[in-house]
């Protein structure tokens, strides 16, 4: 059989099912309406989602590289997390909390905490489904569990993760966070929470309401996907709220691509020409805020 077609639709139905209302069952049966069959419908489903099958950019035995998992204080209990540094870092680096998607701290997040520590930053890539034992291997289990996470706690525990980095031998007190998804809300949530944050990337991330926004310090860089309807419903009041309050912020929208198109796990949804621009703004903007 030929590789089917995948439409936008589909692209759009999996965000439902991901994201929203739609659970596995009723997903493939919509899946299945859309590409014709249950066959083809089989073989579009894995093209959807992220594989952990598909090769890392920086391998993890990277010899340019110190990686490892670590244990540290979280706000009510132990958090485990992936810490990255570049061995040859001359001095105290920046350091950069690495947020994951809600998939939990999986073998892609891991690959993009590599990647901000080969550009000289101290990464940490935090597990917030710490409280619920870590982030399982089975990614619909994951999401269940996001389902039942609170929401101020797991907050707590990303500021907690800042303090931990920000005090860490190898980091000059700095620490931005950057996230994706789930992960982009994070960090607008820490931003409001954490007044000592240095620096926030969200990429496709919820927004936080209008009142919140007073309370952010941080300068903000927030990427947003051309076709995410779901998310970029709030970019205009959060923009407004931002310049209401005189924010520092930079917002951009990368036309024709999908929600999670720096994700290049996901074959169907990456886009590497977006994902490229939104990573070099990226890291040029930690480097100018974190020092």
């Amino acid at each position: 059989m030929e590789t089917p077609k995948i439409t936008q639709a589909m692209i759009n139905a999996y965000d439902e099912y991901t994201h929203l209302t739609l659970d596995r069952r009723r997903f493939m049966e919509k899946l299945s309406l859309l590409a014709g069959s249950g066959a083809a419908a089989a073989v579009i489903a894995p093209m959807l989602a992220a594989s952990s099958a598909r090769a890392a950019v920086v391998e993890e035995m990277d010899a340019r590289l110190a990686a490892g998992d670590i244990t540290y204080p979280g706000a009510g209990g132990e958090m485990k997390g992936y810490l990255v540094v570049p061995k040859d870092g001359a001095g105290k680096l920046p350091g950069v909390i690495v947020i994951h998607e809600n998939r939990g701290l999986n073998p892609h997040i891991r690959d993009v905490a590599r990647r901000m520590a080969l550009e000289g930053f101290a990464a940490l890539a935090p597990d917030f489904l710490s409280p619920q034992g870590g982030t399982p291997e089975n990614e619909d289990k994951a999401r269940e569990m996001f389902s039942t996470l609170d929401m101020g706690a797991t907050v707590a525990n990303g500021e907690a993760t800042r303090v931990f980095l920000a005090a860490h031998e190898k980091v000059n007190g700095n620490v931005g966070a950057i996230g994706f998804c789930w992960g982009g809300g994070m960090v607008n949530r820490m931003a409001v929470a954490s007044p000592e944050l240095g620096a926030g990337v969200a990429y496709y991330g919820s927004q936080v309401p209008a009142e919140d926004v007073p309370k952010i310090k941080a300068p903000l860089l927030l990427h947003y996907a051309g076709l995410d309807e779901r998310i970029n419903a709030g970019i205009d009041a959060y923009k407004a709220a931002l310049e209401k309050n005189g924010k520092t912020f930079e917002i951009f929208v990368y036309d024709g691509v999908n929600h999670a198109f720096n994700n290049d796990t996901s074959a169907a949804r990456y886009d590497k020409a977006a994902a490229d621009l939104a990573w070099s703004r990226t890291v040029a903007f930690l480097k100018k805020n974190l020092g």
